[in-house]
């Protein structure tokens, strides 16, 4: 059975949050204190304080965690609708990389490192990092990680150079993967504060949705402990795979509602504004482009509670995220570019959230993998389905 339509929880959920959003999150902005490299932390706290105040922090965790226990269906539709604003995830402490960090800690994490970490990190109390990505090494291809963990006593010492590490600037710990000679990759837990660790540059990019920035990061004599492993030595790759697929399915679902934002916009304009005679929305190239983005608005939603689908029932959902990320991150960016165009001029400015959704949006083609690797992978398992098929005997 196939069924598209909300439990009367959910939509009162999504009424709740969209309410928030509009209410309280809107207003912070045209804030100073979003600027090119984010929310600044002083900006992250007083929108998380909002969300606290009516119980929307962190809903997707358990409710030991302080969250209301959301399946990946209902966090699709909550974090569409706080997406509605690019501050809305920050202010509900559901923002890339926290997030995606917080559901690799109730997998993977010990009862203690949870408490240490997991606990304040939920309340928005500090921010964390994922240290993977090299600028000569792992990024789209993980097996590419030069980055060095050496067994020493009871220990490892760690050097490396890592960058593109998003929210970095004021992280209270990071999770780094690291290769563990002879036995493979593996994620070790450390404060942001340790020797050995170095903040080299901040990356000027074109997006500014993080608090912190995106970071290069050095690695030189970087001490852990046994109990600072997360999971299990050389089980890295396993582990980055608990966390990417949920985490890419959650950015299309926080973007999603920005591109809904920026088309209510556009179609707002082309109703009241007039060129040559009519409303701008009256003329076939400017309203066809309202129509391409209903249709692809649509059919994003559909991919992402698909896969979130797959995911509640229990499957890894690779295939399925990353038909969903592929999907998703395309169909949005051409939503936004619609948009940037219907507005004209208008588009080009800060006037409007637009032009910022925008740069957001282009850059998410290749946060989480971009659409070549993603569309490498599910070639490669459309061929080994049809190699298996064959050795079957099926024509």
């Amino acid at each position: 059975m196939i069924d598209f339509s909300l439990t009367a929880e959910q939509q009162a959920l999504q009424v709740e949050v969209r309410r928030f959003i509009e209410s309280r999150i809107l207003p912070f902005e045209r804030d100073p204190r979003w600027g090119r490299h984010g929310p600044s932390e002083a900006l992250r706290r007083e929108l998380l304080a909002a969300a606290r105040e009516v119980g929307l922090v962190a809903p997707h965790l358990p409710p030991a965690y302080g969250g209301r226990g959301l399946d990946h269906v209902s966090r699709a539709i909550v974090f569409e609708a706080a997406g509605y604003s690019p501050l809305g995830p920050t202010a509900m402490n559901i923002m890339a990389p926290d997030e995606g960090n917080m559901h690799l800690l109730l997998e993977a994490a010990t009862a203690a490192q949870k408490e240490r970490w997991l606990v304040p990190l939920a309340a928005g109390e500090i921010r964390s990092c994922f240290l993977m990505t090299e600028p000569d090494g792992a990024g789209a291809d993980p097996m590419l990680l030069s980055t060095r963990a050496e067994p020493e006593g009871e220990g490892f010492v760690i050097r490396g150079r890592k960058w593109l590490i998003t929210g970095a600037g004021g992280a209270a710990f990071g999770i780094v993967m690291a290769d563990v000679p002879g036995r493979g990759a593996t994620m070790f837990l450390t404060p942001m504060d340790a020797p050995g660790i170095r903040l080299v540059r901040l990356l000027d990019t074109i997006d500014s949705g993080f608090t912190g920035g995106h970071w290069e990061i050095e690695l030189d004599g970087l001490r852990v402990g046994p109990d600072q492993v997360l999971g299990e030595v050389g089980e890295g790759f396993r582990y980055a795979q608990i966390r990417l697929a949920p985490a890419r399915l959650t950015h299309c679902m926080r973007w999603l509602g920005g591109a809904v934002r920026a088309q209510e916009i556009a179609r707002g304009y082309a109703a009241r504004r007039t060129a040559f005679g009519k409303p701008l929305g009256e003329h076939e190239g400017v309203g066809f482009m309202l129509a391409d983005n209903e249709i692809d608005i649509l059919q994003a939603r559909h991919w992402i509670w698909y896969a979130a689908w797959v995911l509640d029932r229990g499957e890894k959902g690779r295939h399925e995220t990353s038909l969903a990320k592929v999907a998703v991150s395309e169909a949005l960016y051409r939503v936004l570019d619609r948009c940037v165009q219907i507005l004209g001029g208008l588009g080009v400015t800060d006037d409007t959230v637009v032009a910022r959704l925008f740069r957001d949006i282009r850059a998410f083609r290749i946060y989480d993998g971009p659409s070549e690797v993603h569309r490498w992978a599910i070639a490669g398992r459309c061929l080994r389905t049809a190699r298996e098929a064959e050795g079957e005997g099926t024509t």
